[in-house]
């Protein structure tokens, strides 16, 4: 064939080629009108989006958690403050394997099972782009090795936060309280207001002032690299530190309160009685509180849960006493009021008394009983024959009124959280528990037993009322709240409630001269307190039953010792203080004793400035050998008087 007739076909290639070209030109030009498109569309259109995205892979904005606020006693001793620890926080996004990167910190900074699950519970709860904390408290050894290895650590910080710290371990728990990690339930309710911060307050002012101490959260906005790691800081917003706490309490009497405890279970209150302020605050044993700051573990929590002394327990806001004849000084001013009551009419003591009517018989703690008396024999040697007619007389509706008058079955309304009411056997308590009132339960209820329970800072509450003249205040712990830029002081103005009624002119200068007798009178049963005091103190002592026996039975098991009770006011006539002392289980004799030199103690420390240790003299030990002697049939006579109306002579009353 020859060439020529290949020409025709040579022409057909190259027009296929030709269109080949095109299409290939075509569809590229359209894939770059496409390419072009979209970046015009992600340069012009979406630029403000993606210019956001691209500042924040840059910048990061992180809290910075104020300094919290102080609290310190009256005269600036602190009992709540603040250190510098070091945190390692991790920011799971950031993280390629979450967990080898924790495999490699548990190497480094020994991390806990604990802390590996606080910080799985933080990873299902908070945002993975923030820093979530892994581990607090890092000792000097562990903060220079993370150190070290930290710039091969992404998504890692090492950072120093201040911590809460108690100095003195424990003082003044009661009332202080102590703060903790944030729970999931107060992130839940308060999620914006916690949001940053670690530890907050669960117990005491640490938690009712909250608020206050917290301050308000910082924010800086910080320039990192692509591996995480800081490359400056590009703005940073200051927060307020917490306001600091003044309060009303006295390290020193707080710390010499706690100490003669020497951790037997117990509570204490001393009260200014013309402004409510709280001087001191003791329920023991006590605890540590700085175990959990950080977290307490599970253990540790439930060793404290299950001790038998309860050191958790605030015994002198919650722990709930029979007052026994502490309470008697109320009836008293209750009887007053009337008409028909004459403080200086004689009244038969003969050591037993039954209800007209009934043959039960009601006994007193003395068995021999005291003879003729009147009421100041009858408060000064604590005659519970005297009182058994007395609240026969006036009847528990009356009784009871006066009982709440004074504040007993009400709160305070002191500035601490969780405080008991107490219970008093009102007409409406009555009603509401379905069950019969014997007039035996009036009987009983007349010394301080039965249903009627008190706190200690109601006992302390209410001997303050009669030392003001009727007057209650509003017990307040708090004295003044501090703003640490300004200094300025803010200070707390005390509240008055009501005045308790008041029908007879001098009749509760009258109470208190009689109280007087009960320490400073030959036979009064807080004599052993007024040796060499260079002022008068007016008071009551009470003993709390805590075991009855069968009418014509015997009481079967261990037997409890009974709950010593005190409650003073000082100097007389004029007090600048009351104290109530409640020591569970110090039965009779030298245990008993024990809350009136703890009264002693705070008042001197109050209105002398130091504790005067005295050496009891002979007489003094005599009585108290005498008072062992008695302490056995006392308590069995007791029992049996004093027991609610499951007895039969009760039921017939």
């Amino acid at each position: 064939m020859s060439p020529k007739a290949l020409l025709p076909r040579d022409g057909e290639e190259r027009q296929l080629f030709a269109t080949r070209v095109r299409i290939v030109v075509a569809a590229a030009l359209a894939l770059l009108l496409v390419l072009v498109g979209r970046l015009a569309y992600v340069q012009i259109g979406r630029h403000s989006h993606y210019a956001t995205l691209a500042r924040d892979n840059l910048m990061r904005p992180q809290p910075l958690p104020p300094a919290r606020g102080l609290i310190l006693d009256r005269r600036g001793i602190v009992l709540a403050d603040n250190f510098p620890a070091y945190t390692v926080s991790v920011a799971p996004r950031d993280v390629t394997n979450l967990t080898r990167l924790l495999a490699r910190l548990k190497g480094l900074v020994g991390l806990s099972a604990r802390d590996l699950k606080r910080f799985a519970h933080a990873l299902r709860t908070r945002n993975p782009a923030d820093y979530l904390v892994l581990r607090r408290n890092l000792t000097g050894v562990e903060t220079a090795r993370l150190a070290a290895h930290l710039p091969q650590l992404r998504g890692v910080r090492l950072q120093v936060r201040l911590r809460r710290a108690y100095p003195f371990n424990g003082l003044a728990d009661a009332a202080v309280g102590y703060v903790g990690p944030v729970t999931a339930a107060q992130m839940a309710r308060h999620a914006r207001r916690y949001a940053g911060y670690a530890d907050v307050g669960q117990t005491g002012i640490e938690r009712l002032y909250q608020r206050d101490l917290m301050g308000r959260m910082g924010v800086e906005d910080v320039e990192e690299n692509a591996r995480g790691r800081l490359v400056r800081i590009l703005k940073r917003r200051l927060g307020r530190p917490g306001d600091n706490l003044y309060l009303t309490l006295s390290a020193q009497m707080q710390a010499v309160a706690e100490e003669m405890f020497k951790g037997r279970r117990g509570a204490a209150v001393a009260l200014n009685p013309r402004t409510g302020a709280v001087l001191a605050l003791v329920s023991s044993p006590t605890y540590n509180p700085n175990p959990f700051v950080t977290g307490i573990s599970a253990r540790r929590y439930a060793g404290l849960m299950r001790n038998p002394r309860g050191p958790l327990d605030n015994r002198a806001l919650n722990g709930l006493y029979p007052p026994g004849s502490s309470i008697k000084p109320f009836y008293a001013y209750a009887a007053l009021q009337t008409h028909w009551f004459h403080p200086h009419r004689r009244v038969l003591c003969r050591g037993t008394w039954h209800i007209p009517g009934n043959d039960h018989i009601f006994h007193d703690w003395l068995p021999w009983g005291m003879g003729h008396i009147a009421l100041g024999k009858a408060l000064e040697e604590s005659s519970d024959v005297y009182f058994y007619k007395l609240a026969y007389r006036m009847g528990i509706d009356r009784m009871a009124r006066y009982l709440e008058d004074f504040g007993f079955g009400h709160v305070t309304g002191i500035d601490l959280p969780g405080e008991s009411a107490g219970t008093v056997p009102t007409p409406r308590w009555i009603a509401a528990h379905a069950a019969p009132w014997y007039e035996g339960e009036t009987i009983i209820t007349g010394i301080g037993q039965g249903p009627l329970l008190v706190t200690p800072l109601q006992l302390a509450d209410a001997m303050a009322a009669l030392a003001n003249h009727g007057v209650r205040m509003r017990p307040y712990v708090v004295k003044a709240v501090q703003n640490p830029l300004t200094h300025a002081i803010h200070y707390t103005r005390p509240q008055a409630y009501p005045a308790v009624p008041h029908h007879r002119a001098g009749s509760d200068t009258l109470l208190v001269d009689d109280l007087t007798r009960v320490i400073s009178g030959s036979l009064g049963t807080a004599h052993i307190m007024a040796h060499r005091l260079p002022y008068a103190v007016a008071g009551k002592t009470g003993t709390a039953q805590l075991w009855s026996v069968p009418v014509g039975g015997t009481y079967k098991g261990p037997r409890p010792h009974s709950d010593a009770l005190f409650a003073a006011m000082a100097p007389v006539p004029d007090p600048r203080i009351v104290v109530a002392v409640v020591l569970e289980h110090a039965g009779f004799g030298l245990h008993s004793a024990i809350p009136t030199e703890i009264a002693r103690a705070l008042i001197n420390l109050d209105l002398l400035g130091h504790v005067h240790v005295r050496h009891a003299p002979r007489t003094l030990v005599a009585q108290f050998e005498r008072e062992r002697r008695l302490s056995r049939h006392k308590e069995t006579l007791e029992a049996r008087t004093q027991r609610p109306s499951t007895v039969a002579g009760d039921r017939a009353g």
